[in-house]
Protein backbone atom coordinates (compact mmCIF):
# COMPACT_ATOMS: atom_id res chain seq x y z
CA UNK A 1 0.00 0.00 0.00
CA UNK A 2 1.44 3.03 -0.98
CA UNK A 3 1.83 6.26 1.35
CA UNK A 4 1.47 9.75 -0.12
CA UNK A 5 4.08 12.25 0.47
CA UNK A 6 1.29 15.06 2.45
CA UNK A 7 0.71 11.86 4.74
CA UNK A 8 4.66 10.78 5.39
CA UNK A 9 4.81 14.15 6.35
CA UNK A 10 2.64 15.07 8.86
CA UNK A 11 3.81 11.66 10.53
CA UNK A 12 7.27 13.11 10.48
CA UNK A 13 6.11 16.37 11.94
CA UNK A 14 4.09 13.95 14.82
CA UNK A 15 7.36 13.00 15.42
CA UNK A 16 9.50 15.86 15.67
CA UNK A 17 6.78 17.61 17.82
CA UNK A 18 6.34 14.22 20.19
CA UNK A 19 10.61 14.43 20.50
CA UNK A 20 10.45 18.37 21.07
CA UNK A 21 8.23 17.43 23.86
CA UNK A 22 10.29 15.58 25.42
CA UNK A 23 13.63 17.16 25.03
CA UNK A 24 11.42 19.94 26.67
CA UNK A 25 10.58 17.92 29.84
CA UNK A 26 14.00 16.48 30.56
CA UNK A 27 15.12 20.49 30.37
CA UNK A 28 12.76 21.37 32.85
CA UNK A 29 13.35 18.67 34.95
CA UNK A 30 17.24 19.24 34.62
CA UNK A 31 16.63 23.22 35.82
CA UNK A 32 14.27 22.51 38.64
CA UNK A 33 16.06 23.32 41.95
CA UNK A 34 17.09 20.20 43.71
CA UNK A 35 16.37 21.64 47.27
CA UNK A 36 12.74 22.29 46.02
CA UNK A 37 12.64 18.41 44.66
CA UNK A 38 14.47 17.63 48.16
CA UNK A 39 11.77 19.60 49.72
CA UNK A 40 9.07 17.97 48.27
CA UNK A 41 9.91 14.63 49.71
CA UNK A 42 10.95 15.40 53.31
CA UNK A 43 9.87 17.40 55.93
CA UNK A 44 12.16 19.73 57.93
CA UNK A 45 13.12 18.73 61.36
CA UNK A 46 14.57 21.76 63.28
CA UNK A 47 15.86 21.06 67.18
CA UNK A 48 17.28 23.11 70.10
CA UNK A 49 18.85 21.08 72.96
CA UNK A 50 21.30 21.37 75.56
CA UNK A 51 23.54 18.51 76.87
CA UNK A 52 25.15 18.53 80.25
CA UNK A 53 27.99 16.22 80.26
CA UNK A 54 29.15 15.96 83.93
CA UNK A 55 32.41 14.04 84.12
CA UNK A 56 32.88 13.47 87.71
CA UNK A 57 31.13 14.48 91.22
CA UNK A 58 27.34 14.72 92.23
CA UNK A 59 25.16 14.32 89.18
CA UNK A 60 27.62 12.20 87.24
CA UNK A 61 26.72 11.36 84.00
CA UNK A 62 30.11 10.44 81.99
CA UNK A 63 31.97 7.63 82.62
CA UNK A 64 35.45 6.99 81.27
CA UNK A 65 35.23 3.15 79.89
CA UNK A 66 38.93 3.34 78.48
CA UNK A 67 42.27 5.15 79.52
CA UNK A 68 43.92 5.60 76.33
CA UNK A 69 47.52 3.72 75.32
CA UNK A 70 48.23 6.37 73.23
CA UNK A 71 50.27 9.62 74.83
CA UNK A 72 49.31 12.00 76.35
CA UNK A 73 47.41 15.16 74.36
CA UNK A 74 49.27 18.35 74.88
CA UNK A 75 46.27 20.81 73.82
CA UNK A 76 44.12 19.36 76.66
CA UNK A 77 44.21 19.16 80.42
CA UNK A 78 46.92 16.74 81.85
CA UNK A 79 45.36 13.08 82.34
CA UNK A 80 43.98 12.79 78.65
CA UNK A 81 45.62 10.72 76.60
CA UNK A 82 44.78 9.48 73.19
CA UNK A 83 42.36 6.73 72.51
CA UNK A 84 40.61 8.01 76.19
CA UNK A 85 36.78 6.53 76.06
CA UNK A 86 34.27 8.04 77.63
CA UNK A 87 30.42 6.56 77.88
CA UNK A 88 27.46 9.34 78.64
CA UNK A 89 24.32 8.73 79.74
CA UNK A 90 23.86 13.38 78.92
CA UNK A 91 20.35 15.18 79.96
CA UNK A 92 19.04 17.29 77.79
CA UNK A 93 17.24 20.25 78.11
CA UNK A 94 15.10 22.90 76.53
CA UNK A 95 17.03 25.82 78.02
CA UNK A 96 21.13 26.64 79.41
CA UNK A 97 20.38 25.85 83.00
CA UNK A 98 20.68 22.03 84.18
CA UNK A 99 17.13 22.60 85.90
CA UNK A 100 15.40 23.48 83.12
CA UNK A 101 12.60 21.78 81.58
CA UNK A 102 14.56 18.44 80.95
CA UNK A 103 13.62 16.73 77.06
CA UNK A 104 15.64 13.76 76.66
CA UNK A 105 18.95 12.14 77.08
CA UNK A 106 22.39 11.87 75.03
CA UNK A 107 23.68 8.24 75.23
CA UNK A 108 26.55 7.01 73.42
CA UNK A 109 30.20 7.64 73.62
CA UNK A 110 33.07 10.06 72.64
CA UNK A 111 36.73 8.80 72.44
CA UNK A 112 39.71 11.33 71.99
CA UNK A 113 40.41 10.72 68.57
CA UNK A 114 44.05 13.18 68.28
CA UNK A 115 47.25 12.75 69.22
CA UNK A 116 48.12 16.85 69.37
CA UNK A 117 44.61 18.55 68.58
CA UNK A 118 41.52 18.53 71.68
CA UNK A 119 39.32 16.34 69.18
CA UNK A 120 36.60 13.66 70.22
CA UNK A 121 35.11 11.29 67.81
CA UNK A 122 31.34 11.49 68.90
CA UNK A 123 28.77 8.42 68.39
CA UNK A 124 25.86 9.27 70.40
CA UNK A 125 21.88 8.75 70.13
CA UNK A 126 19.67 11.56 71.60
CA UNK A 127 16.16 9.94 73.01
CA UNK A 128 14.10 12.52 73.04
CA UNK A 129 11.63 11.99 75.94
CA UNK A 130 9.17 15.60 75.38
CA UNK A 131 7.64 17.53 72.62
CA UNK A 132 6.13 16.30 69.30
CA UNK A 133 8.99 13.56 68.64
CA UNK A 134 8.22 12.09 72.04
CA UNK A 135 9.92 8.62 71.86
CA UNK A 136 12.06 8.99 68.75
CA UNK A 137 15.70 9.38 68.62
CA UNK A 138 18.51 10.89 66.55
CA UNK A 139 21.73 9.12 65.98
CA UNK A 140 24.66 11.46 65.67
CA UNK A 141 28.00 11.04 64.96
CA UNK A 142 31.08 13.14 63.81
CA UNK A 143 34.51 14.97 64.24
CA UNK A 144 34.16 17.21 67.66
CA UNK A 145 37.11 19.81 68.00
CA UNK A 146 36.56 21.61 71.02
CA UNK A 147 38.58 24.44 69.86
CA UNK A 148 36.21 25.79 67.52
CA UNK A 149 33.30 27.62 68.33
CA UNK A 150 31.12 25.77 65.88
CA UNK A 151 31.57 21.88 64.75
CA UNK A 152 29.37 20.12 62.39
CA UNK A 153 28.26 16.42 63.57
CA UNK A 154 26.22 14.24 61.05
CA UNK A 155 22.66 13.20 61.59
CA UNK A 156 22.76 9.67 60.54
CA UNK A 157 19.85 8.16 61.10
CA UNK A 158 16.58 8.32 64.07
CA UNK A 159 13.94 5.73 64.67
CA UNK A 160 10.42 6.47 65.10
CA UNK A 161 8.94 9.40 63.81
CA UNK A 162 12.71 11.03 63.10
CA UNK A 163 12.92 7.00 61.60
CA UNK A 164 15.56 7.46 58.42
CA UNK A 165 16.77 11.26 59.55
CA UNK A 166 19.46 12.70 57.90
CA UNK A 167 21.23 16.34 58.05
CA UNK A 168 23.51 18.02 60.72
CA UNK A 169 24.22 19.09 64.32
CA UNK A 170 25.79 22.86 64.49
CA UNK A 171 27.45 21.83 68.02
CA UNK A 172 29.20 24.31 69.82
CA UNK A 173 30.03 24.73 74.14
CA UNK A 174 27.59 26.91 75.34
CA UNK A 175 28.62 27.25 78.90
CA UNK A 176 31.39 25.78 81.14
CA UNK A 177 29.94 25.25 84.29
CA UNK A 178 32.84 23.90 86.31
CA UNK A 179 35.84 21.89 85.49
CA UNK A 180 33.63 18.77 85.47
CA UNK A 181 30.21 19.95 83.92
CA UNK A 182 30.21 21.45 80.45
CA UNK A 183 26.82 22.78 78.50
CA UNK A 184 26.49 21.95 74.93
CA UNK A 185 23.95 23.50 72.34
CA UNK A 186 22.72 20.98 69.81
CA UNK A 187 21.54 23.10 67.00
CA UNK A 188 19.35 20.31 64.87
CA UNK A 189 19.15 21.15 61.12
CA UNK A 190 17.20 17.63 59.79
CA UNK A 191 14.76 16.08 57.92
CA UNK A 192 12.41 12.99 57.41
CA UNK A 193 11.02 11.29 54.50
CA UNK A 194 7.59 13.06 54.15
CA UNK A 195 4.57 10.65 54.28
CA UNK A 196 3.27 9.78 50.63
CA UNK A 197 -0.35 10.78 50.01
CA UNK A 198 -1.29 7.00 50.33
CA UNK A 199 0.21 6.74 53.36
CA UNK A 200 -1.67 9.56 54.73
CA UNK A 201 -5.11 8.57 53.08
CA UNK A 202 -4.56 5.07 54.59
CA UNK A 203 -3.90 6.49 58.21
CA UNK A 204 -7.04 9.05 57.66
CA UNK A 205 -9.08 5.34 56.66
CA UNK A 206 -7.84 4.10 60.00
CA UNK A 207 -8.48 7.00 62.21
CA UNK A 208 -12.17 7.24 60.66
CA UNK A 209 -13.00 3.46 61.29
CA UNK A 210 -11.44 3.23 64.64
Amino acid sequence: MAISSSSSGSVVVASNRRLLLVVAFALACLSASPSAVVSARRRPVRLRLYMHDIVGGPGQTAVRLVKGPGPENPSMHPGNYFGDTVAVDDLLTAGLAVDSAPVGRAQGTYMTGSMSRPVFVVAVTLLLTAGPYNGSTLVVAGRDDTSLPVRELAVVGGTGALRRAAGHVLWSTARVESALHAVLLLDVHASVPAPSKAAAAAAELLVRSA
